[in-house]
């Protein structure tokens, strides 16, 4: 099945587990879209992204009319970037990249920390996900897979980690102290119809 029908699937699934669904083309389609869906003068967080940083998200939200909690500025100490992860949660729009989107329309992630899957799950009022179609996959257990023997040790090196699989670049289950696949989570559904707004772009993005 190629690309285009794939999101189009899971869109469909997205939408019937109470979740949005978008398909935009390209990186400037997905600014434009963004830009209707964050009113201005919002308060945004985000979670750690290469995908965000590879389509100009962070730029977009520094340079527009939004109170971007830029949890990115090198002079941060560790206890300010705590804060910023704590208002988060408070955020009118959270946004952020996901390891894997599933066909029937659900949302696969392993975090190091928590602070990216936790305020996809509770708090902010909206939640933006964006993910390039490599993202795509056939059903849960291939979204497991594919984060953690292509993803996890691809953002662990990024990272600068000396964990096993950012030599071996494959996952064996560590326990090294570094190790960053800690949190295991799936987005089934949401309660809240559109609160999770997941937008697929036609490009390969992120890890």
């Amino acid at each position: 099945m190629e690309y285009h029908a794939k999101a189009q699937q899971a869109m469909n699934q997205l939408r019937k587990n109470n979740m949005a669904g978008y398909y935009v083309h390209d990186s400037k389609q997905l600014l434009q879209l963004l830009a209707e869906l964050i009113p201005p003068g919002s308060t945004v967080g985000s979670g750690d992204s290469v995908t965000l940083e590879q389509t100009g998200v962070f730029q977009f939200l520094r340079s527009g009319n939004y109170n971007f909690l830029d949890k990115f500025v090198p002079s941060l100490t560790r206890e300010e970037k705590r804060q910023i992860y704590l208002k988060n949660f408070t955020a009118d729009t959270f946004i952020t990249g996901t390891s894997a989107v599933t066909l029937d329309g659900k949302l696969f992630n392993i975090d190091g920390n928590g602070s990216r899957v936790a305020p996809m799950l509770y708090g902010p009022e909206q939640v933006i996900v964006v993910a390039g179609v490599n993202k795509l996959t056939d059903n849960v257990e291939a979204a497991i897979h594919r984060t953690r023997q292509i993803a996890a040790p691809l953002d662990a090196l990024r990272l600068g980690k000396e964990t096993p699989c950012v030599k071996l670049g494959h996952c064996i289950d560590c326990n090294h102290k570094q190790r960053i696949c800690n949190d295991f989570v799936l987005i089934a559904g949401q309660f809240s119809k559109d609160r999770i707004k997941v937008i697929i772009v036609n490009e390969a993005l992120g890890y």
